[in-house]
């Protein structure tokens, strides 16, 4: 497929998987609009890498929670851009109580989750579905998580999401085609800040007994998480309504 002169949209793009998708998406030649909601300084190192590499980018502040301002953002994509070829529904949330602590979790933070993680999804991909329809190879991938899968240490209501992002992808891919693919990645234990901010100070502990029992032996990398989405975006022609695993064989062996 010829990417030149296409155009992705990636939400949560300041940091990790975020950020390697869109970079990615440029590599291949996509324009990129960068998405944040709090991550300015961060999206705005983003968008001057994308250019970087030779794209075009565009800098776009919007919480996908909020409808209003996912409409105002797509807008802005028809207005500067003219067209919207991919979609990569990676904005997410969590919080640290751990999945032991029942009494401490708050339901406010709950419905914060969801309220990004799944309706912030759902509104973003509806919103841009009307541009994506005038594509001639439209693709959207969102972010799961191998938590929404199996059970594991992460946080209820983070873990509850995930599996909601799943189903999600199925009834899109379902509603949406033939005109646009939907899937969904799900990686397995990341390196990075994500896992950081999740396991603590039992990180480097964790990680490297996840990556002993592991087939390949390591744990995934934000930049394979993002090679394997734009490979669901540029190739794959009959690969839609999928939940991809990514995270070394590990799932699949123990």
């Amino acid at each position: 497929m010829t990417t030149a002169g296409r155009v992705a949209l990636v939400t949560g793009a300041g940091r990790g998987i975020g950020r390697s998708a869109a970079l990615e998406l440029a590599r291949h030649g996509y324009d990129v609009v960068v998405n944040y909601s709090r991550s300015k300084e961060a999206a705005l190192a983003v968008s001057g890498e994308v250019d970087k590499l030779g794209a075009r980018s565009l800098l776009v502040k919007a919480d996908v929670a909020d409808e209003a301002e996912v409409v105002a953002m797509v807008a802005q994509v028809k207005d500067e851009l003219g067209r919207l070829d991919a979609l990569v529904n990676n904005a997410g949330t969590t919080v640290p109580t751990p999945p032991s602590d029942l009494a401490g979790l708050d339901m406010s933070e709950w419905d914060r989750i969801f309220a990004v993680n799944v309706r912030g999804m759902f509104q973003v991909a509806r919103a841009c579905v009307p541009l994506l329809n005038e594509s001639d190879s439209a693709a959207i991938v969102n972010l799961s998580s191998i938590a929404g899968l199996r059970p594991g240490p992460q946080p209820f209501p983070y873990a509850a999401s995930k599996a909601a992002v799943a189903n999600l992808t199925r009834t899109l891919a379902g509603a949406l085609g033939p005109k646009i693919r939907v899937n969904a990645v799900a990686p397995g234990w990341m390196v990075g800040e994500w896992m950081e901010h999740t396991l603590g100070d039992n990180y480097q502990r964790l990680m490297d007994r996840r990556a002993s029992l592991t087939p390949l032996k390591r744990c995934v990398t934000p930049d394979e998480v993002a090679i394997t989405i734009v490979n669901l975006i540029t190739s794959n022609p009959m690969v839609n309504g999928e939940v991809v695993v990514i995270d070394g064989g590990f799932s699949a062996t123990t």
